[in-house]
């Protein structure tokens, strides 16, 4: 059996990697990418088979930059995954908590820690482009005066000791992955579709859209609005929606379609929502 390629932005040990081995499980093979749209640019090449990407994240909230990416590349969205984002502060082995005066991390993994670090002043806050990326320069350049802020994954892979456990402010923490490919899948277990579209200027345009799913047993997960570039008071807006009957998912696209225009599917899924 052929092993997976999978995109990811970041390092090994990223909480990108830790999403991707949560939907594919551990025997994959991951590349590392240093931005998004080298993820995607790896997926056109056919370097990789999938591409994991963050979408979004319940205290930071949408990606926006991710969207327009989505509609760039136009790969199909064939899963998603949650993530229970857990922040730990790493150390080599055997430093004392009074040695440490940095802390490295992702700019977002350290405002989420803010009340931890708020009883320590004295510790120098220095930002990074990646949370595993910090783990592994504390093992590579033996820094026995600083600390990472990362995942278990990053503490296992870079032998670090974990110093403090848990030290996000919000513990129900989590960030939402799409996983995305080139390739066909099979679409037989399908419950959850990602939609984009825009709608006229007349009054009610978009009501009319969002009532037709309502009267047609659709949910409504999600609704992200993002102008069209160039055009003034035009929008595409983002959906993500889900169905208990495949009849009343079908019924209700059919009749969409009339009141809007671009109308685009950009996946149908399995729901994945466990965090």
């Amino acid at each position: 059996m052929q092993i997976k390629k999978v995109a990811i932005q970041g390092i090994r040990a990223s909480f990108h990697e830790e999403a991707a081995f949560k939907f594919f499980g551990e025997n994959i093979q991951t590349i590392e990418c240093n931005s998004f749209k080298q993820t995607c640019e790896e997926l056109r090449l056919k370097n990789a088979d999938y591409v994991v990407m963050a979408i979004e994240n319940s205290i930071a909230g949408s990606l926006l930059p991710n969207y327009s990416l989505l509609r760039e590349y136009n790969f199909p969205i064939v899963g998603e995954v949650y993530l229970p984002i857990q922040l730990h502060l790493l150390a080599l082995p055997g430093v004392k908590f009074a040695d440490i005066k940095y802390v490295q991390s992702h700019p977002i993994a350290i405002r989420q820690c803010i009340d931890f670090f708020d009883e320590f002043p004295h510790l120098q806050i220095i930002e990074s482009n990646d949370t595993a990326a910090c783990a592994k320069k504390i093992r590579e350049e033996n820094l026995t005066d600083t600390v990472a802020i990362a995942n278990l994954l990053a503490a296992k892979l870079y032998d670090l000791e974990i110093m403090e456990r848990r030290i996000e402010s919000n513990k129900k923490n989590y960030t939402r992955f799409l996983v995305l490919t080139n390739k066909s899948v099979d679409s037989s277990l399908i419950n959850k579709a990602s939609l984009c579209f825009q709608v006229g200027n007349a009054v009610g345009s978009l009501s009319k859209v969002l009532t037709i799913f309502a009267e047609n047993n659709i949910n409504l997960t999600k609704i992200q609005s993002m102008p069209v570039l160039g055009k003034r008071n035009e929008y595409n807006f983002y959906v993500d929606i889900e169905w208990k009957q495949q009849s009343d998912y079908d019924t209700s696209i059919r009749k969409a379609l009339k009141y809007t225009v671009n109308f685009t599917i950009m996946g149908e899924y399995e729901k994945n929502d466990t965090v």
